[in-house]
């Protein structure tokens, strides 16, 4: 499988010192690829991250695969964004049981260089370049050299932003803005919010504005219902609500979508995203047309005295398949060229 970037700042000669590794970890899923040429990626490959005993050999695995094998003679540079905080030189998942060293990783697989960096940082990082690979949602249109905001929906809540400086480069934020407490807007979600605290003493926008959260937001729309007990996995409610059989699990899909929204407008509220909204994560692209037709954008907005100010600000939803691809390769550029 071939990725070509789009953006107009990648260029297209070849690398002088050969292909670079790149990866994007997580918790369930390893996936890598090589960039051969800038901005072109190759040997796309998903491994489970549970069939390695460690980060290296699921590494040692992928470069022997055939497809990758044919692409490289040995791999001198390459970067790494993974699902975790990344503070120094030791690294613990917290969703899977690797733990390394940046500095022992690089030497045990013989790099030269290896950049290691928070998965919402290399997503941020992404922006720039993501060309058509993005689809806009709603009206306004972004202000140039404004920062961006970043909000992705998955196993967890992802936030970050990127701040322009100077010589067009960016500044991704290291943030863990998906454990702020949530905040309710109207009856129904101060409903939600009650139910919930039966089960967490802190509710965060985590807890709500993710996989689990949608199955939340499921129990408490029974339980005010009168239909308390049936439980049901997020993506048996997608299902049934994209499928048209379930009217309740039609309203759980809203409810995130509306939540989601005073999400992202608090967020461009707080960055002065003028540049953008961007929304990635894994729940979202599956809605399809549902979540343009839900309240998302019209709840970005709906922030009284700054609504006109949130209208003018775009959001978009984005359709790359691979975008932290995108980010750990500028990352692992700028390293280089320093």
């Amino acid at each position: 499988m071939t990725v070509l970037a789009p953006s107009p700042v990648f260029l297209s000669s070849a690398f002088a010192d050969g292909a670079r590794l790149l990866a994007d970890i997580g918790g369930t899923n390893a996936r890598f690829a090589l960039e051969t040429t800038a901005g072109r990626f190759e040997a796309i490959e998903v491994l489970a991250c549970s069939e390695h005993a460690t980060l290296a050999d699921a590494i040692r695995s992928y470069l022997a695969l055939p497809q990758a094998a044919a692409l490289h003679a040995g791999i001198r540079h390459a970067a790494i964004a993974i699902a975790n905080p990344v503070t120094g030189d030791q690294v613990r998942m917290t969703n899977h049981h690797w733990a390394f060293s940046i500095e022992a990783l690089r030497r045990e697989c013989g790099f030269d260089t290896l950049e290691v960096v928070n998965d919402f940082s290399a997503l941020a990082r992404s922006l720039p370049h993501l060309g058509a690979q993005k689809l806009q949602v709603g009206g306004g249109a972004p202000v140039a050299d404004a920062p961006l905001g970043l909000l992705g929906a998955g196993t967890g809540l992802g936030v970050s932003g990127l701040v322009p400086g100077a010589d067009g480069h960016w500044t991704a934020l290291r943030s863990e803005g998906g454990h702020v407490s949530f905040s309710p807007v109207n009856e129904l979600e101060v409903a939600i919010l009650q139910y919930a605290w039966r089960e967490f003493e802190h509710v965060s926008s985590e807890r709500l504005l993710s996989g689990a959260g949608v199955e939340l937001i499921y129990r408490a729309l029974a339980d005010r219902a009168g239909r308390p007990g049936e439980s049901l996995s997020a993506p048996e409610i997608s299902r049934r609500a994209l499928s048209g059989e379930c009217p309740l699990c039609d309203e759980v899909l809203e409810v995130f979508c509306g939540m989601l929204g005073t999400a992202a407008g608090n967020l461009a509220i707080t960055l002065g995203a003028q540049g953008g909204v961007y929304i990635g994560g894994g729940i979202v692209p599956r809605l399809g047309e549902r979540f343009l037709a839900s309240s998302f954008r019209r709840r970005f907005e709906q922030k009284g005295r700054f609504s006109a100010y949130l209208a003018a600000v775009p959001t978009y939803l984005i359709t790359a398949d691979y975008p932290a691809f995108l980010g750990v390769s500028a990352i692992l550029s700028e390293k280089l060229a320093a």
